[in-house]
Order: structure tokens, then C-alpha cells, then sequence
């Protein structure tokens, strides 16, 4: 069975329970009781059963969000862990959920072993004042959870920021980097940007009236030397534009590469040749 395709049905029936939460609760979720929130309860039983979540310290995972967004369109998202990278239990997988946008689930970001640190940034739409969850899948079976309230509405129905036609021109354009030189040992810090409206399907086209189609990133997969990096299956709670920052341990001289695919399959790629430095 095509796992892309049952995933968007699963994210097509919370989505759908989601908003009949919204319709039923009022308010749907409030600041201090993120355990209460009926979207999450909904998010909770689809993903993860009744396998227990066990609240995170700050050693163990860090989520990272403003209180209030000056831009719901496009909001800052950190999530990081000072857990050994490869000594120990390790984080294998992170999921980023939003418990009040229309597609909650809108992140998952699976880490190879080796590949360094979990830390990782993007930018999110958030649709409503909404608990923001990162849930980190241990290697020994555990689930910890960071929670953050954030204060923001409208994003996931905000017009584009860039013209239609410009963006269709600039469609897929790729940035790779990295920040300071790769050595043995060291984790490196990355950063991907594409070019790419992202739309929701919720905004609407102030000229025509009619909604604009869902066109968003789907898969990002990142691998160095041939060997997984990190690999993220997002949706439309992304923003316009995605970003992606990441942490991971170069192992050796070899090719960083980035594969990106879209809903409606179309595939772009970057590379970047990384010379690994000679240890001191």
C-alpha cells in the first residue's frame, strides 16, 4: 500500500475530527490544561495508541517557540535534544504536532543513526491559539514530550506572500549550506531552503474567489556520502518557502545532498561537496 496515501488519509480523518473537537468544545483548548485539549486526545489515540508519553525535562528535549507570533504564517520552530547521539537511547524520530490546525500532524523527521545531534528548526502556519507538541521516539521504546502554548491565528488561510506567476517561475529553487568548516567528530549545522508556495488549500485567491489548490513539500531526504542524514514527511502546516535547519556528524569527505518531492510528485534536488577538515 502507498504509505504517502495512507498517511493523507490518516491526516484527512484527524483533520476532519479536529475540527468537529472545535465545533463541539468551547474553547477547544486551553493554556493550561495541554493534556485536556480533545484535538489532542483525538491526535494521541490515532498516533500512538495507549502507549505512554511521559512529559520531557530540558536535558532531554527542548521545544522552542515564540509566545505569541508576530506572522502566523510563518512561525519559528526549534526542537532540540541534548540526549547522546549515539551513546545510549537515542532519539530515532521527532513529530511535530499542532493540535488546532486543520492537518495537526506537521512534521515527522526520522534521524539515522550516526547522524549527529537531534536539532532541528523550521518554520510552521498555526492556525489558532494552539498547544504545539514535539514528541521524540526513543530507540528503547519511550515517548518524551515538549508542549508550548502558542498564541497566533489565521495562518494556514493567509494569502501567499509572492505573486502566483513569480512564485510558479522560482518554483523549486534550491539552497543548500553549511555553517562553519565539517571536522571529524564534530556535529555541523545545515540549512535547507526551497523555493515553493506551500499552499494549504485553505487560502483563497482574492481575485478569483476560488481556493487555491494544495501544492506543498511533502518528502525532504538528506543524505551525506550516500548515507541517510535525516529524511521529513511534512504537510501544509508548513510555511510558504520551507526552511529546514539541521544538525549532523559529517562522516568523512562526501556529498551533501537534499531530494524534495512535492504532492504532486515533482522532484528537485541540491547538492553540496563537503570536504571534511583534518582533526587537531
Amino acid at each position: 500500500m502507498n504509505t504517502h496515501a495512507t498517511r493523507r488519509r490518516l491526516l484527512l480523518a484527524m483533520a476532519a475530527a479536529a475540527a468537529a473537537g472545535r465545533t463541539a468544545a468551547a474553547p477547544s483548548s486551553r493554556e493550561d490544561q495541554p493534556d485536556a485539549s480533545p484535538q489532542w486526545q483525538k491526535i494521541r489515540a490515532s498516533l500512538f495508541a495507549q502507549r505512554e508519553i511521559t512529559a520531557a525535562s530540558p536535558e532531554q528535549l527542548q521545544l522552542e517557540t515564540p509566545v505569541r507570533a508576530e506572522d502566523a504564517a510563518v512561525v519559528p520552530i526549534a526542537i532540540r535534544s541534548r540526549l547522546p547521539a549515539d551513546a545510549g537511547p537515542r532519539v530515532e524520530k521527532l513529530t511535530l504536532v499542532i493540535d488546532n490546525n486543520p492537518s495537526p500532524i506537521a512534521a515527522v523527521f526520522t534521524l539515522a543513526p550516526g547522524s549527529g545531534r537531534p536539532d532541528i528548526e523550521t518554520r510552521v502556519r498555526i492556525d489558532e491559539y494552539t498547544h504545539v507538541r514535539a514528541i521524540a521516539h526513543l530507540s528503547d521504546g519511550r515517548l518524551l514530550m515538549a508542549t508550548r502554548w502558542v498564541k497566533a491565528s489565521g495562518g494556514c488561510s493567509a494569502p501567499p506572500g509572492k505573486d502566483p506567476a513569480a512564485a510558479q517561475a522560482s518554483l523549486g529553487r534550491m539552497r543548500l549550506k553549511v555553517e562553519g568548516e565539517p571536522r571529524p567528530g564534530q556535529p555541523l549545522l545545515a540549512q535547507l531552503m526551497v523555493s515553493h508556495p506551500n499552499s494549504s488549500g485553505l487560502a483563497m485567491d482574492q481575485l478569483t474567489r476560488h481556493y487555491i489548490p494544495a501544492h506543498f513539500v511533502r518528502r525532504i531526504d538528506i543524505t551525506h556520502g550516500g548515507r541517510p542524514v535525516l529524511s521529513a514527511d511534512l504537510d501544509i502546516s508548513i510555511s510558504e518557502n520551507p526552511n529546514l535547519r539541521f544538525a549532523f556528524m559529517p562522516q568523512g569527505t562526501g556529498e551533501l545532498k537534499a531530494e524534495v518531492v512535492d504532492n504532486r510528485d515533482l522532484q528537485f534536488r541540491s547538492s553540496l561537496q563537503l570536504q571534511t577538515a583534518r582533526a587537531l
